[in-house]
């Protein structure tokens, strides 16, 4: 079950509300918890029991961790934990990678390849690992303490708004809502607008963007692909992918406020970053923070010997990134990319970009992270080399593309709140809209605006069955 979809929108997320907002303090966690499980299992009922299983014996380790006074006891009880969800997340995501690796390397030699049955991917696994993997630390590094309860550990995990795609939460930052939290009219409110607008990203943008983006780059063979719709096609894509999977943030953020949980940002209009670097501030903000904090900064970061340590972990952190997204070599590829760009970056890139200007800047990261996209979207690496030789093919003699008004309107409307931030009268518009507290005259405008925007999402998603999402494989 996806938040874009009728039986979410119209069924499940009502019912939730309405029975959320009529039970006793005591027992909403226990029904977030329940229903999380039902939300999960509605997708994935092969897997909900791995997930429970894993969440509760993790509970226990962490919990007798924290208990024993030995050091090295609790070492071994934080790598079991570590070993678990890892464990887990290796297996069910990387197990295919490797096994098909290896018999490509025997098939080379004259061996014969490996028999194997295909792993399925359990939805979500990718976040729910790396919150998990919070847990652990940040009770190890008396960060904060674990909770008592193993429900509440399981709500942390498994709860709903954010248990497909994030943003990925630290225990940390989540703790004492789990235990203590009020829910306030204006939290519901700002909850509710938060959720609908960011319904219209995904359906109204991004379910448009996709329809070109997978016309165009879908396809095996793009030998006969002319530069200019090439061009289109990676552009559609850029768009889709942002306004996607921001979109889905801000309702999995929505929803959360309506509960009375702050979950932190995930999206800061990424595109118009200045150099690579100012981008993985900006886009998906709690992974890069959790590279950054729970990988880069133990391999040493800044603070190492030499500048090639320096260089190795920001290039191994992002090829950890990029594996993180999928188990292909394009994924690896991709986060390799974007460490290079890093590092030159810190070489001599932002020094130059600085001198080129604030425009200038922008238009130049904004085109290598679109390059950089081909590889995302791409997972057949010389499918994807053939697209870049289309894109600088420079043959625009027979451009035929034709995407309807439609594609061309939204195409506008994304270009025009991509980069809306950068002209001053409004820059601070998407801060009102995101305020903590309305004027009544802001609230009656936001309540039209947002009610108008969640109709035409309904109208939308009721006459087209098209309503991909990229990041729920992950």
């Amino acid at each position: 079950m996806v938040f874009s979809s009728i039986i979410f929108l119209c069924y499940f997320l009502p019912l939730f509300l309405l029975i959320y907002y009529f039970l006793p303090k005591g027992l909403k966690n226990y029904f977030i918890l329940f229903s999380s499980i039902v939300f999960y299992a509605w997708g994935a009922p092969q897997f909900i029991f791995i997930l429970l299983a894993s969440t509760f014996i993790d509970f226990y380790l962490v919990g007798a961790m924290d208990r024993t006074e030995a050091l090295s006891k609790k070492k071994l009880l934080l790598v079991l934990s570590i070993f678990l969800n890892v464990g887990l997340l290796a297996y069910f995501k990387y197990a295919n990678f490797f096994v098909e690796n290896v018999s490509a390397l025997l098939t080379a030699f004259g061996s014969e390849s490996i028999q194997w049955v295909e792993v399925l991917l359990p939805i979500g696994i990718s976040f729910y690992t790396f919150q998990t993997l919070t847990y652990s630390i940040d009770v190890y590094r008396k960060v904060h303490a674990p909770l008592k309860r193993v429900s509440d550990y399981m709500l942390y995990i498994i709860m709903f708004p954010q248990l497909i795609a994030g943003p990925i939460v630290r225990f940390n930052q989540i703790a004492d809502q789990i235990i203590d939290r009020k829910e306030t009219m204006s939290d519901w409110i700002i909850g509710l607008h938060r959720f609908m607008i960011g319904l219209a990203k995904k359906v109204l943008i991004a379910n448009v963007m996709a329809v070109q983006a997978n016309e165009i780059m879908g396809s095996n063979d793009f030998s006969t692909l002319d530069s200019g719709t090439a061009w289109l096609g990676i552009l559609a894509y850029t768009f889709q992918i942002y306004f996607d999977f921001s979109g889905y943030s801000d309702m999995a953020i929505g929803i959360g406020r309506m509960l009375g949980f702050k979950f932190p940002e995930n999206f800061n209009s990424p595109y118009t970053s200045k150099n690579i670097s100012e981008f993985w501030r900006r886009w998906h903000i709690t992974l890069g923070s959790w590279m950054k904090d729970y990988l880069y900064i133990p391999l040493g970061g800044n603070k190492v010997n030499s500048k090639a340590r320096l260089y190795f972990n920001l290039v191994l952190v992002f090829l950890i990134s990029g594996l993180w997204h999928g188990s292909s070599w394009n994924f690896v590829l991709w986060g390799a990319l974007h460490g290079t760009f890093l590092i030159l970056d810190r070489l001599f890139l932002i020094n130059l970009l600085k001198k080129l200007g604030k425009g200038l800047s922008i238009i130049f990261t904004f085109f290598v992270t679109m390059l950089a996209w081909v590889l995302f979207k791409i997972e057949d690496i010389g499918n994807a080399l053939e697209y870049y030789e289309r894109l600088f093919a420079f043959d625009f003699t027979h451009f035929n593309f034709s995407g309807g008004k439609e594609f061309w309107t939204i195409l506008c409307i994304a270009f025009i709140f991509s980069f809306w931030v950068l002209i001053p009268k409004i820059a601070k518009l998407p801060d009102l809209i995101y305020e903590q507290t309305y004027s009544d005259r802001l609230m009656i405008s936001m309540t039209m605006l947002c009610s108008f925007l969640f109709l035409l999402s309904l109208a939308s998603l009721s006459t087209s069955g098209f309503n991909p999402f990229i990041y729920f494989r992950f």
